[in-house]
């Protein structure tokens, strides 16, 4: 049939059913799963909800997306079914009791992106067992191409008073052939984890343990009051992060360019370079390795 979800058997349709009882309260730590068959952008969608009112915990999954937004404004599509895109709600500003979780200062919020990317690495070793690396702040590399990204976007609380929600998105290409990659403005190739030679494809079980993998690193982050040191994150990202020891190209958002050494990562989650005119530490920008 036009349109089945089973007319490609490579590309086999998720399980909205079996997903919430893996990963949705009580047995697993996420609130509220929804899984549609096409939407334009799964961060939009989670915005929405947002306004509208939606606690933490919301995870949204979309099939395919048609206007899926990176950094810079940069909209995406893939085929149906040929990868995972998905969004989920944080309210790092809120305190959780019942967690032992207290209230996050927005000064630490750029982790959480970074956390994202953590998490993929480890949900790609596990279930791919492909080694992947990242690219600051959040590009999931594999054989220096581009396998997967995140986007982090604040939206402002519904009070004056209320701190921003913050939405989480994860486009990780899983099927897509050759003549089906995206093309990347900075000139990094694209690959997917079967083009990279994954063990398995099955999303099923790869979306379970990025979403789980993100939740547990969450928790750990919020235990600690948003420390990355105290939490073990910073550790975890620099061992997974490619771009410290290279040479590197960082185009700013305002559109200037910044040669030098990535030396590291600030406790904040900002990179460090040294550059002839000095060091510097940069919360944005567009990272290009140099040989």
């Amino acid at each position: 049939m036009p349109g089945s979800p089973y007319t490609d058997l490579d590309r086999p349709p998720l399980s909205a059913a079996r997903l919430r009882r893996a990963l949705v309260a009580p047995h697993g730590p996420w609130r509220r799963l929804e899984l549609r068959a096409e939407t334009g952008s799964t961060n939009a969608d989670v915005a929405e909800a947002v306004r509208a009112g939606e606690p933490e915990g919301l995870v949204v999954v979309a099939e395919r997306q048609t206007a899926g937004r990176g950094r810079r404004g940069r909209v995406w599509q893939s085929p149906p079914r040929a990868g995972i895109a998905t969004s989920v709600l944080l309210r790092p500003g809120e305190a959780v009791p019942e967690h032992g979780w207290s209230s996050v200062s927005p000064a630490g919020y750029g982790w959480l992106p970074l956390l994202a990317g953590v998490a993929l690495v480890e949900a790609v070793a596990r279930t791919a067992e492909l080694e992947a690396r990242l690219k600051w702040p959040n590009d999931l590399l594999i054989d220096g191409a581009k396998c997967a990204g995140v986007l982090a976007e604040a939206v402002p609380g519904g009070e004056p008073d209320q701190p921003p929600a913050i939405v989480v998105g994860i486009g990780l290409n899983v099927t897509l052939r050759a003549d089906e990659l995206p093309e990347n403005p900075t000139g990094l190739p694209a690959t997917s984890l079967q083009l990279a030679g994954a063990v398995a494809t099955d999303r099923d079980p790869l979306l379970r343990a990025l979403l789980r993998s993100l939740a547990g690193w969450y928790d750990r982050w919020r235990s600690t009051g948003g420390d990355a040191v105290a939490s073990g994150l910073r550790d975890a990202y620099l061992a997974a992060c490619a771009t410290i020891g290279r040479q590197v190209r960082v185009l700013l958002p305002d559109g200037h360019e910044v040669h030098g050494t990535a030396t590291g990562v600030d406790p904040d989650g900002q990179l460090l370079v040294d550059t002839p005119t000095g060091n510097l530490r940069l919360a944005a920008g567009d990272v290009l390795h140099l040989r």
